[in-house]
């Protein structure tokens, strides 16, 4: 059984890796959600240093998420905010697919905003309030919005994963077999067809889907964190505790 850490400011040490990889670890996960390879090359230094061999990149992908913040910003019940033109920025896709009533869950579900008017910005109310950081999500429960597969910083990164020692590829919110032929395609196109693809299982569309894109990948990831955001959490789907060989990918679980 293979066992991930996530590399981050907490562990961006080659001491710490070293007592994680002694503890049972044998491989990392990279989030370049917030930060790409090449603003990483001291993190990967030091992954070699520490001799891991096995390091997943986790892409932005077709994930919805804040833009960057001038800083973190504090949302209180009732406050009006707006995403988008002249407020909190956020994909310009979404202005095509919300209508007014939906509510829209930011970091996970932490906070909610309830959408008031659409026009350049999504006028909305804040109905559960809390701490906003650059980056963090945005799920559209009972929406499915439409956005490209891959960030031009998605590509930007394939074009150098082989360099840099990654030795598979995670993508988040994979809603159809078409968006891993668009990963496939991108690898070989940056000479890196060797890197083994980890298809994210992070909402309905993808458990719909499944089935269909099954044969293109590696391995499966079903992050029940993220699942638990559009449905039930008691009524997300795990993986099988007796995934046969013989059937494909292997299947794991990320609580996220």
């Amino acid at each position: 059984m293979d066992f991930y850490g996530t590399i981050g400011p907490a562990c961006a040490e080659l001491s710490t890796l070293q007592q994680m990889v002694r503890a049972g670890m044998t491989g990392l996960r990279m989030n370049l959600s917030h930060g790409s390879l090449a603003e990483h090359a001291d993190w990967l230094e030091l992954i070699q240093k520490a001799g891991i061999r096995t390091l997943l990149i986790d892409l932005q992908g077709p994930e919805l998420r804040i833009g960057r913040l001038a800083s973190p910003l504090t949302l209180s019940e009732g406050q009006q905010v707006s995403l988008g033109t002249g407020g909190i920025p956020c994909p310009a896709c979404l202005l095509d697919a919300i209508t007014p009533g939906q509510k829209l869950l930011l970091d996970d579900g932490k906070l909610l905003l309830r959408v008031n008017a659409v026009d350049t910005a999504l006028h909305c109310t804040v109905l559960r309030g809390g701490l906003l950081h650059s980056r963090k999500s945005i799920a559209v429960p009972g929406v499915e919005v439409s956005s490209p597969t891959l960030t031009d910083e998605d590509l930007q990164n394939l074009r150098v994963a082989a360099d840099c020692g990654v030795t598979g590829v995670m993508l988040p919110f994979v809603r159809s077999a078409e968006d891993i032929r668009t990963l496939r395609a991108a690898l070989e196109d940056a000479h890196a067809g060797q890197i083994q693809i980890f298809a994210k299982i992070e909402n309905l569309a993808g458990v719909r889907t499944l089935p269909e894109f099954l044969p293109l990948v590696d391995q499966v990831i079903i992050a029940r964190g993220d699942l638990a955001t559009p449905c039930p959490c008691g009524s997300c789907p795990a993986a099988r505790s007796s995934w046969p060989p013989s059937a494909g990918p292997r299947a794991c679980l990320l609580w996220s």
